[in-house]
């Protein structure tokens, strides 16, 4: 796959004189950010169709080299977290009239999952070009200044995150340390951002609880750059991962109806399945159903 490459520039930042200031400011987006997630669904289902169409309609056969030639588009209704990214910075540049220098400070930033060895991958220097880096996931940042304190605000629609995402370097207020992202009863999702020691990136912290077991994981945030390879590396790289949904959100960044599903290793679709689940609009209760693929190839079922 080609190889990432991010800004030689550093980037802007917002200047703000006060905590009140800041806060005026979040407000603002996060009602922009909470707009686009009822607006636009998760759905890494067109996507993967539109690849495989394409594939099958070329002379390529081998598919790796078909993947590496293959130009990955960002359409309207097909949004990853590229497309969210890509859409919540357009909006946000509306706001330009009330907040000058947001526009200018916005960018996507790279982020490389479940890293197990933070220390050794933030240790090498800028770009971090490692051999076995992914950058799977893309979130919008801007850096900030509050009254001389610096930090990052960052914006993860693709993770259905309904909020301002506060980074501040000094730990201290803004910043937004853990917050429970999703609570269904049977699973818990709790997130956190800091600065580690070294500030070109923020650790995302990942606490998971599914009845009595617990996990945990981070993730690295490369902040120090705009990320340029966004649509060429991460949105390619989605298109060959192994599983899809396809997922509705309300304000809050809560399911509201959607399916998922993993991709079989053979072309058999016979005991296969996909989840369909949505929200009881007067319980609030999920509902999920599993059905099987193949029964939607048998006109009599359907």
């Amino acid at each position: 796959l080609p190889q990432p490459v991010w800004s030689p520039l550093a980037p802007k930042t917002i200047e703000l004189k006060s905590v009140e200031h800041y806060e005026e400011l979040a407000l603002t987006i996060e009602l922009t950010v909470q707009q686009l997630l009822r607006d636009h669904t998760y759905n890494t289902v067109g996507n993967f169709l539109r690849f495989y169409k394409e594939y099958r309609g070329s002379d390529e056969w081998d598919l790796k080299r078909f993947l590496r030639q293959y130009r990955p588009i960002i359409t309207d209704g097909h949004h990853t977290c590229v497309g969210l990214g890509l859409e919540a910075i357009e909006r946000l540049h509306q706001l330009e009239a009330r907040w000058s220098q947001l526009a200018g400070a916005l960018q996507l930033v790279s982020c490389e999952e479940a890293v197990e060895d933070t220390t050794a991958y933030t240790a090498s220097p800028y770009p971090p070009s490692h051999i076995e880096t992914e950058k799977e996931h893309v979130l919008v940042c801007a850096h900030i200044s509050v009254a001389g304190r610096r930090g990052v605000l960052l914006l993860d629609p693709g993770y259905h995150v309904a909020r301002v995402i506060t980074v501040m370097e000094d730990g201290l207020y803004p910043h937004s340390g853990w917050f429970t992202q999703t609570d269904e009863g049977t699973v818990k999702k709790e997130y956190m951002y800091a600065f580690g020691k070294n500030k070109d990136y923020v650790v995302w912290e990942v606490a998971e609880t599914r009845g009595h077991a617990k996990k945990a994981y981070v993730s690295l945030i490369y902040v120090a750059r705009a990320f340029f390879s966004a649509v060429d590396v991460t949105e390619r790289r989605n298109l060959v991962y192994d599983f899809r949904s396809w997922l509705g959100r309300d304000t809050k960044g809560q399911i509201t109806a959607g399916i998922y599903f993993s991709i079989p290793d053979g072309i058999a679709l016979d005991g296969h399945m996909f989840t369909l689940l949505y929200t009881d609009p007067l319980s609030s209760v999920k509902h999920r159903l599993k059905l099987n693929f193949s029964s939607f190839l048998n006109q009599v079922i359907i």
